[in-house]
């Protein structure tokens, strides 16, 4: 750190450089600045949090009611949510949604939640219902499946004053359609295919925001935030996954 300091020092003193020089200082000062230790702040029991991939900051984000988002972990366990760095919580699951549910999730985080209020088997009243209890538990936003018609996008849309998030798993999704019944945010969740129906979106609506499942890659991450995803869905590893590496520990020891 010391050794990094006097750089900056010299950097900052180009006196009687000549142009070339002050070129290549302002080049070295540039890179020292992008890698800056960031303070971090952590406790003695809470420094085993999960970590987004930093591939993932890369993106541009989604500011959304003045908070940018960039990372949304998929997942509805809450002791991941509760000890994860996600910019906000993906809360979709396969089942018919249930207010109990969204409820606990958004008490449990301490950061934004998208939950999902159905499309599929669950559709129609019973969608613009769980979209207003779930404005009024604090949502940030509601998700809807792909089969969702037109028709219950346009109630849900107008029935609350939260983004909507349609998800769009095909080459087939009428995206102006989407967008003209109340989609506010597209959630391309096609597979390998993903980024190719990204870019698809990105070129006719540059201005349309896209969330996008990334992969747990890293070059696979990339390759989405370049096609155009403004922020990325993340599936973390399951409980069991993560306690792998405590659980040799503590045969190891014990």
């Amino acid at each position: 750190m010391a050794g990094r300091e006097k750089i900056r020092k010299v950097i900052k003193s180009p006196t009687n450089m000549n142009p070339e020089i002050s070129r290549l200082a302002g080049e070295l000062n540039r890179a020292l600045k992008d890698e800056e230790i960031i303070p971090s702040i952590q406790s003695r029991l809470r420094h085993n949090i999960l970590i987004m991939p930093k591939e993932i900051r890369e993106a541009s984000g989604i500011l959304i009611f003045g908070r940018r988002i960039k990372s949304l972990v998929f997942t509805t366990d809450l002791a991941i949510i509760k000890n994860c760095d996600a910019d906000a919580v993906f809360a979709v699951y396969p089942f018919t949604p249930q207010q109990s549910i969204s409820d606990a999730i958004i008490r449990a985080a301490a950061v934004p939640v998208f939950t999902g209020i159905g499309g599929g088997i669950t559709k129609g009243l019973r969608s613009v219902r769980l979209a207003k209890d779930a404005e009024s538990q604090g949502a940030f936003g509601v998700v809807l499946n792909a089969p969702t018609s037109n028709r219950d996008l346009k109630l849900v849309a107008t029935s609350i004053d939260i983004p909507v998030v349609i998800t769009v798993t095909s080459e087939k999704s009428d995206i102006r359609d989407r967008l003209r019944h109340g989609a506010s945010i597209i959630n391309v969740a096609a597979g390998e295919r993903t980024p190719d129906i990204v870019r698809m979106i990105d070129a006719k609506y540059p201005d349309v925001p896209i969330i996008a499942s990334g992969g747990n890659t890293p070059e696979s991450i990339r390759e989405t935030i370049r096609a155009g995803a403004n922020a990325i869905t993340y599936t973390p590893p399951t409980t069991k996954e993560l306690f792998v590496d405590v659980m040799e520990q503590y045969r190891e020891k014990y």
